[in-house]
C-alpha cells in the first residue's frame, strides 16, 4: 500500500510541476535568459574598458616620452587628445600633463586650464588640490599675497597633500610682498610639521635667515 501511495504522490507532484510549467515557463526562460545577457554584457564592458584602459595608457606613456625629448608641441597635442577622450584617470591626469606643457608657452592658459581641473567635482580632490598649488606656483611671481592667500589657504591646513609645497609658497609670497609677520606664520608651520621634507626645511630655514628680527613684545 505504501508503494501505491508514493506512487500516487509522485504523479501529483508532476502534475503540479507540470502546471507550474505551463504556466511559468516563459518568465523562467526569459528570467535565464536575462541573467545570461546580464552577464555576458558587463563582461563584454568590462573587456572593453579594460581595452580602453590600456590603450589610454599606451598612449600617455607615449605623449610622456614625446615631452621628455622636447617634442612639446607635439606632447601637447597628444595630451589634449587623451584630455578629451580617455577614460577618466587618465583623462585627469592628461589634463594635467597638458596644463603643464601650456606653462612652457603660455602660462595665463596653463594657469586657466590647472584652474579648470581644480573646480571640476568629478576630478579626485588630491588632483584637484595638486593643480591648486600648480596653478599658484606659476602665479608666484606676478600673483599678489592676497590672491595667493585665496588661492592656497585651504591647500596649506591640516594635512593636505600638497600643504608642504602651498606653506612654502605662500611663505615666499608673503616675503615679497614685505609682510614678514605672514612669512614667518607658514615658515613655522613649514618647521613645526614633523613631515615636512627635509629639503623644503632647508629651503624654510633660508628663507626664515632673510626676514628682519622679530619685533619684542
Amino acid at each position: 500500500m505504501s508503494e501505491i501511495f508514493n506512487e500516487i504522490d509522485e504523479d501529483l507532484r508532476r502534475e503540479r510541476l507540470k502546471k507550474l510549467w505551463d504556466r511559468y515557463s516563459l518568465l523562467i526562460i526569459g528570467g535565464a535568459l536575462a541573467i545570461i545577457i546580464g552577464v555576458g554584457g558587463w563582461r563584454g564592458y568590462q573587456y572593453l574598458e579594460g581595452q580602453k584602459a590600456a590603450e589610454a595608457g599606451a598612449a600617455f606613456n607615449a605623449a610622456a616620452e614625446l615631452s621628455e625629448q622636447n617634442k612639446h608641441a607635439e606632447a601637447e597635442a597628444a595630451f589634449a587628445k587623451l584630455a578629451a577622450s580617455a577614460p577618466s584617470g587618465y583623462r585627469t591626469l592628461a589634463r594635467l600633463r597638458l596644463a603643464g606643457e601650456l606653462a612652457l608657452r603660455d602660462v595665463p592658459a596653463a594657469v586657466k586650464a590647472y584652474d579648470e581641473v581644480a573646480a571640476d567635482n568629478s576630478v579626485p580632490a588630491v588632483d584637484r588640490e595638486l593643480a591648486k598649488v600648480r596653478a599658484a606656483g606659476l602665479l608666484l611671481e606676478t600673483a599678489s599675497f592676497a590672491d595667493m592667500t585665496q588661492r592656497l589657504e585651504a591647500s596649506a591646513a591640516g594635512s593636505s597633500a600638497y600643504r608642504h609645497t602651498a606653506r612654502e609658497l605662500l611663505a615666499l609670497s608673503a616675503w615679497k610682498a614685505g609682510d614678514a609677520v605672514a612669512a614667518r606664520k607658514w615658515l613655522q608651520l613649514i618647521a613645526t610639521d614633523v613631515e615636512t621634507p627635509s629639503s623644503l626645511r632647508q629651503r624654510a630655514e633660508a628663507l626664515q635667515a632673510l626676514l628682519p628680527p622679530a619685533a619684542k613684545s
